[in-house]
């Protein structure tokens, strides 16, 4: 199993290392024990974790409000649950982006 997301009740949590200030928001691979998240917004006065929680949501097709900053608010390290997405589907939508953007999970 990959260790940065794992199921949980309900929905999954996501181990995110994020990159504020980047060029475009995507996911950029590993980084350690978690993905790295590359998001436009700079990390002041919530933009970063707004970016991020947006981000998530379009990606997995899933309401804002299904997406939960967990822990780490105030840092790059992040874990984040996603209400409403099984541990499969979410595995088969970061598998799809693994060729389409050269990131390696």
């Amino acid at each position: 199993m990959k260790d940065f997301i794992r199921s949980a009740k309900d929905g999954i949590v996501l181990a995110l290392h994020v990159q504020p200030r980047a060029s475009k928001n995507r996911f950029m691979g590993r980084h350690g024990e978690a993905v790295k998240l590359a998001v436009t917004a700079p990390p002041t006065d919530g933009k970063a974790n707004k970016a991020v929680i947006a981000y998530l949501s379009s990606f997995f097709k899933i309401p804002k409000s299904a997406v939960t900053i967990k822990s780490g608010r105030q840092s790059r390290k992040k874990r984040i649950f996603l209400n409403g997405i099984s541990l499969d589907e979410a595995k088969r939508k970061l598998d799809e982006i693994q060729g389409s953007h050269r990131a390696s999970f």
